[in-house]
């Protein structure tokens, strides 16, 4: 049986903007519900040891972490709710979400903090090592590695950015790329080859991961023109293949650029729906760190409290 429910403040996401989000909006005295899927907790959920994030003196786990935040909301008062939203219709007021529990939704503001998705190569070897060696961000996790050779696997603008920082803290980075040309920028490729401690591996691509009880230990790499198989000692893989933006749901509906992120004014998290912004990874193509995320869920919780204190004078004014 289907049921229609409506909240004053809906958070969609529950990864650091969409509990820092949800602990903002609720603290200002907003009827606040967050909901989030099967997988909680955004991306820092497959992460081991943070060590970027202020506030702790020593590393934490990610999946504490966030079962922290999620607390904290829970205890300011946030409802929480687990379900998956199937559609939103924000064309009309209030806003209307779909659940696959039957629930309908409705909200006169919704915060979308849905964040995005790494992509990975789909490997099972990839996912067993996945936080012991394999990892999609080497600004969070590239300090782990600190005068140790590493891979970079790409061969787009992502690729030779991690490369390059990577470059600073490891011993040597090897660049992986199933071409014998980058599709990067072309300053990025200068840099990169101007680079003494980063090699590339043309016309290659990653056959195994391949370790250990202590981690990964190195690389199994095929050439996709002879097939010949060759080993690359590593400690640290960094996949670079892109990330996704979990916004399949607001097409056609809320202004994105061509790679799917939500578009919002520099400096600011309003879309051009009034009413409906957007935190974290799902609109921040160029930082996608948790902190910025959490930052960014704060401000969409204060311009959520503002917009609706302006609603509110508008319709006394009525």
């Amino acid at each position: 049986m289907s049921t229609t429910e409506h909240r004053q403040v809906i958070v969609l996401g529950s990864g650091p903007a969409g509990c820092s989000a949800s602990i903002y909006a609720t603290r200002a005295g907003l009827q606040t519900t967050m909901i989030h899927g099967m997988q909680p907790g955004g991306q820092l959920t497959i992460t081991t040891d943070v060590e970027n994030y202020p506030g702790y003196a020593d590393p934490v786990q990610g999946p504490w972490m966030m079962e922290q935040m999620h607390q904290q909301a829970i205890n300011v008062g946030t409802e929480v709710l687990q379900d998956h939203i199937k559609a939103a219709h924000l064309q009309e007021r209030p806003f209307r979400l779909e659940g696959e529990s039957g629930t309908t939704y409705t909200c006169d503001v919704l915060i979308i903090a849905t964040g995005a998705s790494a992509k990975w190569l789909g490997m099972e070897s990839e996912q067993k090592f996945n936080g012991r060696g394999v990892s999609a961000c080497a600004t969070c996790d590239g300090a782990f590695y600190n005068g140790q050779d590493v891979a970079v696997i790409g061969g787009g603008n992502s690729a030779l950015e991690e490369a390059l920082y990577l470059s600073k803290i490891a011993k040597s980075v090897t660049m992986i790329h199933r071409r014998d040309e980058f599709r990067g920028e072309k300053i990025l490729h200068e840099r990169v080859f101007d680079t003494d401690n980063i090699s590339v591996k043309w016309n290659r691509t990653v056959d195994e991961f391949v370790g250990d009880a202590t981690g990964l230990t190195h690389l199994k790499l095929k050439s996709t023109t002879d097939g010949s198989i060759e080993e690359v000692p590593v400690l640290g893989a960094f996949v670079a293949i892109g990330h996704k933006p979990n916004t399949d749901l607001f097409k056609g509906q809320l202004d994105m650029d061509a790679t799917g992120y939500l578009t919002t004014p520099a400096g600011q998290v309003t879309t051009n729906i009034p009413g409906v912004f957007a935190a974290g990874d799902v609109a921040d193509s160029v930082y996608r760190q948790a902190v910025t995320a959490a930052g960014l869920g704060c401000m969409a919780a204060l311009d959520a409290a503002r917009y609706l204190e302006a609603e509110a004078h508008k319709a006394k004014a009525a």
